[in-house]
């Protein structure tokens, strides 16, 4: 697991001082403390409130993060592979690269309802384009000297797969992760906010209608910890995991 160094530590220190002098002056007055929104905090936790709208949300998050990694991983290798798959798939990759993700979202909700299939499903169309074109170029950065190689020796294609494939996609698979995580969950609160009626999303905007400041910094704090320690205890060292075997430069 990742430990965080002292600039980091001093950093957040500074952050947290910085937000205690903006809430009790009066340039912020709306603002709360960083006691009140850690009150705020513990009675939702206290209550079950927020571990069950935290679970529906990082479910969703868990859905589509998966679904959205293996279709455009599948997608990705396909067209860097394939010119013909990347004459046919590249018109459709660039429209849903320049929707913007509201507008998708919007367009899944009339068109399903406000269900749930149609708000995994906008999430998910989102993140696989972002998906497809990394691994995309992850393909076309293939090794041909390895799969002379595995041709000469005729490796069965699950030893390809484990061998000669997987590793070359690594890095690349590590970075379409971690930069979809990041996407993924920030689009599951506005899917949330639009149409659901649980998780992180929704108590966020029943908190902006009572206009209450420390319920929804209290509930985006409890999101933002959860999805940070993903990244520093899973995500970062499979990604240096992934990439392992790469030289490191000389200095």
């Amino acid at each position: 697991m990742s430990k965080l160094s002292r600039g980091s530590w001093a950093s957040l220190l500074l952050l947290v001082a910085l937000w205690q002098v903006l809430a009790v002056s009066e340039t912020v007055a709306f603002l709360p403390t960083p006691g009140k929104t850690l009150s705020t905090l513990i009675a939702e936790a206290q209550s079950g409130e927020l571990w069950m709208h935290l679970g529906i949300t990082l479910r969703r998050v868990a859905i589509c993060f998966a679904v959205a990694m293996l279709t455009g991983t599948l997608m990705g290798v396909a067209m860097g592979l394939s010119p013909k798959a990347n004459a046919v798939l590249d018109p459709w990759l660039v429209v849903l690269l320049n929707v913007p993700a509201l507008v998708i979202i919007i367009l899944c909700y009339l068109s399903l309802g406000l269900v749930e299939a149609a708000a995994l499903l906008a999430v998910i169309l989102n993140k696989i384009p972002n998906v497809a074109v990394i691994l995309r170029e992850g393909s076309r950065s293939f090794d041909p000297s390895y799969t002379a190689l595995a041709v000469s020796y005729r490796l069965p294609w699950g030893d390809r797969l484990r061998h000669i494939l997987l590793p070359q996609l690594a890095p690349y698979l590590a970075a379409a992760a971690r930069s979809g995580l990041a996407l993924i969950w920030k689009i599951v609160l506005v899917v949330e906010l639009l149409g659901r009626s649980n998780g992180v999303g929704f108590q966020l905007h029943s908190y902006f209608q009572l206009f209450d400041v420390a319920g929804i910094l209290a509930y985006s704090l409890s999101f933002i910890v959860v999805v940070q320690g993903l990244e520093w205890s899973v995500l970062r060292p499979l990604e240096r995991h992934a990439t392992r075997w790469k030289p490191v430069p000389a200095l």
